[in-house]
C-alpha cells in the first residue's frame, strides 16, 4: 500500500532542510578557525623588527685631577731603645708599668746593689793605700834632695826616691779609676730609660739573674712616628728629576701625606716625606720611603699597618670614566664606544692612575664621545643601541 501524495511532499520538504541546516551549521563552525589561520599568517608576514637594546651612556669630558698615590705602610717608633742592664746580678725591683709613659732617666728596674757597695768601698780602701804611699814617697824625696845635693847621700838613692814617687802618683791615679768604676756600677743597678716613650712589657722578672746581653724591655718614642712605606723606581725617580743649572729637584717636599688606618678611618694629623733609604731593592724593584706623622696622644703604636696617600701633582685635562665601564682581557683594556650613529665600537685602550672609583684613560678615547656604562653584555662591536643617560 504506498503513502498518500501530500505525505511524500512533506517528507521531501523535511529532508531538503535538514541538509541545508546541516551545510549552514559546518561553515558557521568552521568559519573561525580558517579566519584565525589566515590571522595568523599575516601577522607573521608583518611582525616589525626587534628594538635596539638600551644602554646608560655617558660623556667623557675632560677635566683636571689630582693624581693621588697610595701605598702600604707599617708604622714603627721614632726612636726605638732596648732597655739592657751595664752590669750582672739579681733584679731586685721593677719600678715602672708596663705600657705607660716614662721619661728619660726615669728608673725602670733596679739589681741588687750589695755587691758593687762592697766593691766600691774596697776600692776606696786601695785608694787610701795608695794615697799613703804617695806621701811617704813625696816626703822622702823632699828630705832627700838636699843630702843629694850636698853629697850626704848617694845620687842613685835620691833617684829611687823619685821614680817611688812617681810610682806612688800614678798607684794613686789607678785607685781613682777603680773607685769611679765602683761608683758607676753603683749607679748601674738602677736601669733607667734612655729617652722620654712608650715602656713595651718587661722581659724578664724579679730575681732572675741578668747580663749586659739580657733584654729587660723596649722603650719607642711615638710622638712623631715613623710610616716605612715603598714606592717603585719609576715614582722614585719622578721626585727627583733635575731642575734647573743641575740642580736635584725633590718633588716630595711640601707634599702633605694622609694615613688611613686599618678600621678606614682617616689619621687626623697630616705628615711629611723624611727621608728615602739609600738603596733600591734589586728584588722588587723598590725604594724603601719614611715618612713621619705626629701623634700627640699616643694613638699610634709600633707595629700598625695602614695605607698612605700622597697628592703628588695634577693631570691636566684627564679623561675620566668609571672603573665598571672597562672591561679587562688578558692584560689588555677595552671601552664600548657610542657613535653619533649610535653604533658600538669596541675599542681597546690605555689607562693610568686609579682615582676613587674612577680610571684615567691616557690612550684611545677622545673628549666629548660616549661610552657604554651599564649593559655591556647586550653589546658587541658594530650593534646598533638605544642610549640613555647614566645615572653617577
Amino acid at each position: 500500500m504506498q503513502p498518500p501524495a501530500s505525505n511524500l511532499k512533506t517528507q521531501l520538504a523535511t529532508l531538503k532542510w535538514s541538509s541545508g541546516d546541516l551545510w549552514s551549521s559546518l561553515i558557521i563552525f568552521l568559519l573561525p578557525a580558517f579566519l584565525a589561520l589566515a590571522g595568523c599568517g599575516g601577522a607573521k608576514a608583518s611582525a616589525p623588527p626587534p628594538q635596539p637594546p638600551e644602554v646608560d651612556v655617558m660623556e667623557v669630558v675632560p677635566q683636571d685631577v689630582p693624581i693621588v698615590s697610595e701605598w702600604t705602610a707599617t708604622l714603627d717608633g721614632y726612636v726605638n731603645a732596648q732597655i739592657q742592664p751595664r752590669v750582672s746580678g739579681y733584679l731586685t725591683r721593677q719600678s715602672y708599668q708596663e705600657g705607660s709613659y716614662v721619661h728619660k732617666g726615669q728608673v725602670l728596674f733596679e739589681i741588687d746593689e750589695r755587691p758593687f757597695v762592697a766593691a766600691l768601698n774596697e776600692a776606696k780602701g786601695q785608694l787610701a793605700q795608695a794615697q799613703a804611699a804617695m806621701g811617704k814617697a813625696q816626703q822622702d824625696v823632699k828630705r832627700d834632695k838636699p843630702l843629694a845635693e850636698a853629697r850626704a847621700i848617694a845620687q842613685s838613692q835620691f833617684d829611687n826616691d823619685v821614680q817611688a814617687e812617681l810610682g806612688a802618683k800614678a798607684a794613686v791615679e789607678t785607685a781613682k779609676a777603680a773607685v769611679e768604676q765602683a761608683e758607676l756600677n753603683v749607679g748601674f743597678t738602677k736601669v733607667t730609660s734612655l729617652i722620654d716613650g712608650i715602656a713595651g712589657i718587661a722581659q724578664t722578672q724579679i730575681g732572675n739573674l741578668v747580663s749586659p746581653t739580657t733584654v729587660l724591655t723596649s722603650v719607642s718614642q711615638v710622638n712623631p712616628i715613623k710610616a716605612y712605606f715603598s714606592i717603585s723606581e719609576q715614582q722614585y725617580m719622578m721626585t727627583q728629576s733635575e731642575g734647573k743649572n743641575g740642580a736635584q729637584k725633590d718633588a716630595w717636599k711640601g707634599v702633605r701625606l694622609k694615613l688611613v688606618l686599618s678600621t678606614g678611618a682617616t689619621f687626623p694629623h697630616e705628615g711629611s716625606f723624611l727621608l728615602a733609604d739609600r738603596q733600591v731593592d734589586a728584588n722588587t724593584g723598590t725604594i724603601r720611603v719614611i715618612g713621619s706623622f705626629p701623634n700627640p696622644n699616643n694613638l699610634l703604636r709600633p707595629g700598625q699597618y695602614g695605607r698612605v696617600l700622597a697628592e703628588m701633582g695634577t693631570q691636566k685635562s684627564a679623561l675620566l670614566v668609571p672603573q665598571r665601564a672597562v672591561t679587562e682581557l688578558q692584560g689588555s683594556y677595552q671601552l664600548a664606544v657610542v657613535g653619533p650613529d649610535n653604533k658600538v665600537s669596541i675599542r681597546p685602550v690605555k689607562v693610568g692612575p686609579t682615582i676613587g672609583k674612577r680610571l684615567i684613560i691616557q690612550d684611545g678615547l677622545k673628549p666629548q664621545e660616549r661610552i657604554v656604562v651599564e649593559g655591556l653584555q647586550k653589546v658587541k662591536d658594530g650593534t646598533v643601541v638605544t642610549p640613555r643617560a647614566a645615572n653617577l
